[in-house]
């Protein structure tokens, strides 16, 4: 799936009326949906605790906080990509703080083009944390599968009296006879001799 066909949900943090009407005509919902509008750091908090995002945009300083630390903590508890608009004279410090945190950081006013490519950098960066999260996944399913096998070859040694390489083998050959997976097999061994 190319990146233009790819979707995106969004909590936009703004205390600005006109900010959200903006960011609402830029963010069409065929392509970011939901949209969610927050106008307090504390109400993102709790929009962020019950939905996961893939964008959050601040709109810094917000009614009770100036919103850095939400930012950070936003992009480092989930998977989400995040960019925080600053006044341009505390840009730079800002910048400093955020980005080591993987926090995007743009200076305002901001023009519609820069908000554009600032939104193409953020879905760029939220598709290699996807194809991060898949490999993660895919990585912890291998070693689930691997200790899952070796239990099982466990309890052939303990049971049977099998030798390692004669347990690996034979999980290996019901695997290959029956056309099922190692983990299938290695499952099944678990639930005869140990019951679980």
């Amino acid at each position: 799936m190319s990146l233009k066909e790819q979707g995106y949900s969004v909590l936009v943090v703004s205390a600005s009326e006109a900010f959200n009407s903006a960011m609402s005509a830029l963010l069409p919902e065929s392509k970011y949906s939901p949209l969610q509008f927050a106008t307090s750091v504390s109400a993102a908090k709790r929009a962020f605790a019950e939905n996961a995002f893939d964008f959050v945009i601040v709109n810094a300083p917000l009614p009770d906080d100036m919103g850095v630390r939400f930012a950070i903590d936003a992009c480092i508890a989930k998977e989400t990509v995040v960019l925080l608009l600053v006044r341009a004279e505390v840009h730079d410090e800002i910048f400093d703080k955020v980005a080591e945190h993987g926090v995007f950081t743009l200076s305002k006013p901001t023009a519609k083009p820069t908000i554009m490519t600032a939104l193409g950098w953020m879905a760029c960066a939220r598709e290699r944390l996807r194809r991060s999260e898949k490999k993660t996944l895919s990585i912890e399913e291998k070693m689930e599968e691997i200790r899952i096998v070796n239990r099982a070859k466990w309890l052939l040694i303990q049971e049977l009296k099998m030798d390692e390489p004669q347990a690996h083998r034979y999980i290996e050959k019901q695997a290959m006879d029956r056309c099922v997976t190692r983990r299938m097999v290695a499952e099944e061994i678990i639930k005869i001799y140990h019951g679980c």
